[in-house]
C-alpha cells in the first residue's frame, strides 16, 4: 500500500508541473510576485480576490500577495517600476500613461468588458435621461478618469457642454453633495455610486444611473496589466495568473455569495447585502456582457479597443497617440473556449 501511495504522489506531483508550464517545473517552490490594487477592496475585485483565497494562483504555482495603490496612475508606475509584477487598474489610465511614457506596459486581461462610468443624478431635479443634463450642475470629482470620456460623450449626444455647469469636488463628498440636494448629478461608477446613495437613504425610484455604456461609450474598464521585464522572463507565469483569473471571475458568477464572503474578509469594514448588491450589478453591467457571451472573457475587440482610444484623447489630448497593440497584448490568454462562461 505503501509503495502503491508513494506512485500516486509522484504521478500526481508530475502532472501538477506540466500543467504549470515550464516556470514551475524549474522551481519546486511557488514564484513569489506582487499585485497592487489601484483602490480599496470591495465586491468589485471579486475575481481576484476569489483567486487568492480560493487557492486558484497557488494551483498555479504562485504566491500572490496584494497591497493597495492610490488609485490607478500609482498602481501602473509601481508595475512599470518593478515594484509590483502585476496590478488592476483602469485601462482608461493606461490610456493616458501610454500617451505620457516611454514604458512598455500592457493589459494582458480585460476584467471589464465595459466601464463602469455613469452620471449619477436624482431624477426629482428633473433628469431622466443623459440629455436631460443641460441646464443641471454636474459634479466631478478630482481625478475622475470618467472626465476625459465626457466631452465625446456629450458629442454623440448633442449635448452642449457650454450649458452644463461643471462643478470640481472631492471624490469623498460626491455622495454627501448630492444625496444634500447640493449638485443635480455626479460622475462616478455605476457599482459604487448608485449603490452608496441608496445606503445613504435616496430612494431607489430617485435616482438616474446614465451608464455611459449606454449612450455610445466603447471604453473597457479595469484591466490587469503587468511589468513588461517579468512578463518576457515569466511566460508562464503571467498565463498561470490569467487562468486562475478567469477561474475565479466564473466561480464569481456561480457563486455570488460565497465571492462576497471571501471579499469581506479583506474589508475593514462592509455589509454583506450592499456588497451583494454591488458584485450583483457589477457582474451583469460589466463582466458579463454579449461581447464576453462571444467571445469569452479576458480579451479585447481590437477595432472596439481604438474607438475607446480616440474617445479618451478628445478629453485628454494626448502627446503621442497611442494604438491598440500598445494597450493590450493577447499573447497570454487562452484559447476562446477555455475563456467562454462556464
Amino acid at each position: 500500500m505503501r509503495v502503491i501511495q508513494t506512485l500516486f504522489a509522484c504521478w500526481l506531483s508530475a502532472v501538477c508541473l506540466a500543467g504549470l508550464g515550464a516556470d514551475a517545473a524549474e522551481s519546486p517552490h511557488p514564484l513569489a510576485v506582487a499585485l497592487a490594487f489601484d483602490r480599496p477592496i470591495n465586491a468589485s475585485s471579486a475575481p481576484l480576490v476569489v483567486a487568492m483565497t480560493d487557492g486558484l494562483f497557488s494551483s498555479e504555482g504562485l504566491a500572490v500577495t496584494s497591497r493597495i495603490a492610490a488609485g490607478s496612475p500609482e498602481a501602473i508606475a509601481r508595475v512599470a517600476s518593478g515594484a509590483s509584477e502585476f496590478a488592476v487598474v483602469d485601462i482608461n489610465a493606461l490610456i493616458r500613461f501610454r500617451s505620457q511614457a516611454s514604458s512598455p506596459v500592457k493589459a494582458v486581461f480585460v476584467l471589464f468588458n465595459k466601464a463602469p462610468y455613469a452620471i449619477v443624478a436624482r431624477k426629482s431635479r428633473g433628469i431622466h435621461v443623459l440629455p436631460d443634463i443641460e441646464g443641471k450642475t454636474l459634479g466631478i470629482a478630482d481625478g475622475d478618469l470618467s472626465a476625459g470620456l465626457w466631452p465625446a460623450l456629450a458629442r454623440q449626444n448633442g449635448i452642449n457642454l457650454d450649458h452644463v455647469k461643471q462643478s470640481p469636488i472631492s471624490a469623498a463628498v460626491r455622495e454627501p453633495m448630492l444625496s444634500a440636494g447640493q449638485l443635480d448629478a455626479v460622475t462616478g461608477f455605476s457599482y459604487q455610486s448608485a449603490v452608496n446613495l441608496r445606503d445613504r437613504g435616496v430612494p431607489a425610484d430617485d435616482l438616474a444611473v446614465l451608464r455611459f455604456a449606454d449612450y455610445g461609450c466603447e471604453a473597457y474598464g479595469f484591466a490587469v496589466i503587468v511589468n513588461p521585464e517579468f512578463a518576457a522572463k515569466r511566460p508562464d507565469a503571467v498565463r498561470g495568473f490569467v487562468r486562475a483569473l478567469i477561474a475565479g471571475t466564473n466561480l464569481t458568477i456561480r457563486d455570488e455569495g460565497h465571492a462576497v464572503d471571501q471579499v469581506l474578509t479583506r474589508m475593514e469594514e462592509g455589509s454583506r447585502e450592499l456588497e451583494l448588491e454591488r458584485l450583483h450589478a457589477v457582474v451583469r453591467d460589466n463582466i458579463l456582457t454579449d461581447e464576453v457571451n462571444r467571445n469569452g472573457l479576458g480579451g479585447v475587440d481590437p477595432v472596439r479597443l481604438e474607438h475607446a482610444i480616440n474617445q479618451v484623447g478628445e478629453g485628454f489630448h494626448f502627446e503621442k497617440h497611442p494604438t491598440a497593440t500598445d494597450i493590450f497584448d493577447d499573447r497570454f490568454l487562452p484559447a476562446r473556449a477555455d475563456r467562454l462562461i462556464n
